[in-house]
């Protein structure tokens, strides 16, 4: 069996919880972890989980503005993000979703979230209700633990999986 985590990060935080995720989930499928700007069309992907990750920008999904507002204080550019590689169309996997939100203040609003609510509308099956890790500030770091939390979820996910699929 085999799994893609998808993320996007421009500070970094995301992609250090995709690559906990993978481990985690490395333990039960071949896992590979790829930025959304490199990743394949999502009606392309021939996977049994896909996992997607995005920062919380805005109270959701980022977009082009908040993008580059990350980028104006210090982030990596993104020319693309979840929202847009979503929209590239419909395909019927099996996913998980997670993000990165500022613990304090806790603002409303979840990028996993809109990201499940979004791939459900497109024909997918959601395994595991959306994940957050929380990171420090907007350029984080996270905070302690959140790592191994990445993991043992990424683990609990490949479980899940594992469970659901009918053996052959």
């Amino acid at each position: 069996m085999k799994a893609i985590v998808v993320h996007e990060s421009a500070w970094g935080n995301t992609r250090a919880v995709a690559e906990a995720i993978a481990a985690g989930l490395g333990l039960h499928l071949t896992t590979e972890v790829v930025a959304v700007g490199e990743a394949p069309p999502l009606p392309d992907l021939r996977v049994d989980l896909l996992v997607v990750g995005a920062p919380t920008q805005a109270f959701g999904l980022s977009r082009p503005s908040t993008r580059e507002d990350a980028h104006r204080r210090g982030g990596r550019m993104l020319t693309t993000g979840v929202r847009e590689w979503i929209a590239t169309g419909s395909a019927q996997l099996t996913v998980a979703t997670f993000d990165t939100h500022v613990r304090h203040p806790n603002l409303p609003g979840h990028a996993g979230h809109g990201a499940a609510k979004t791939l459900r509308k497109m024909g997918c099956t959601v395994l595991a209700d959306p994940e957050t890790f929380y990171v420090e500030d907007y350029e984080g770091p996270l905070l302690p633990g959140e790592l191994e939390r990445a993991r043992e979820w990424g683990e609990e996910l490949g479980r899940r999986l594992a469970e659901s699929t009918p053996s052959g």
